[in-house]
């Protein structure tokens, strides 16, 4: 089980937000290059990026951090990136740039072509992003939910090749509440390739109860408030998630 750093950018800063609301934000850091090094030194094998002006704008922002992260520590571990990704150039820039994988979220659900286009053009390299709240997708960074299953979508997608799933309940995530297990489980068990779980971590506990249902397809689960708080020691939960792997 990978424990995934999250560094969300804003303004060129690492911040996290509450409920995605961007006015709800806490700078915790105004060099995010250095964070990702923070956190490689502290064992991350993946770190999540997300452009949050992007994801409002619909069009990349915050590039200039995201090269940054890149020449810092593109080299030693694999990096994703959301936000405001909505043409084929783009993730062809970012991928030639050294990002490992493009998270799709919003374009996804609101032109699902787009999203069948660039799992053709760049196999491998897609994950789509899905935000729901009481098992309803939601788009434009939070702020609307459709009438979309998130389930049926995910299977949907499935069969466009998207690599894998990040689900976040919207409802949980910034809010140090603990992880939507059953949704995440009901999701995974729909599906044949792996999902990443995604809000309310917030201890040790939340990283055994993910460890526990590992053999269902979740692979990974992306942390933020939790660990910049100090309620989550990374170190800790990626060992403990290494140490529960190794006994299954």
């Amino acid at each position: 089980m990978l424990m995934i750093p999250a560094i969300d950018l804003k303004d060129g800063h690492c911040v996290r937000l509450r409920q995605g609301l961007m006015e709800d934000a806490t700078v915790f850091s105004e060099e995010p290059a250095d964070m990702a090094r923070h956190w490689v030194k502290q064992g991350a094998r993946r770190l999540h990026l997300v452009d949050l002006n992007g994801a409002f704008a619909g069009k990349p922002v915050n590039e200039a951090a995201i090269k940054a992260i890149v020449e810092a520590v593109g080299g030693e571990i694999p990096i994703q990136l959301g936000g405001g990704i909505r043409d084929l150039e783009t993730i062809e820039r970012y991928l030639d740039d050294g990002i490992s994988y493009i998270i799709i979220g919003t374009a996804a659900v609101k032109n699902p072509g787009f999203l069948h286009e660039a799992c053709d053009a760049f196999p491998g390299h897609i994950i789509v992003g899905l935000d729901a709240k009481d098992g309803k997708v939601a788009v434009d960074g939070w702020s609307k939910l459709t009438g979309h299953d998130v389930v049926d979508l995910a299977a949907r997608f499935e069969g466009y090749g998207v690599e894998s799933v990040i689900y976040t309940d919207i409802g949980r995530d910034g809010m140090l509440s603990g992880v939507n297990i059953e949704a995440t489980v009901k999701l995974a068990r729909a599906l044949t390739i792996p999902v990443i779980a995604s809000g309310g971590i917030t201890n040790l506990d939340d990283v055994r109860k993910l460890c526990n249902v590992e053999e269902e397809g979740i692979i990974g689960a992306i942390t933020g408030r939790a660990i910049y708080e100090g309620t989550l020691d990374f170190s800790a939960a990626q060992a403990l998630a290494d140490e529960l792997s190794e006994v299954v």
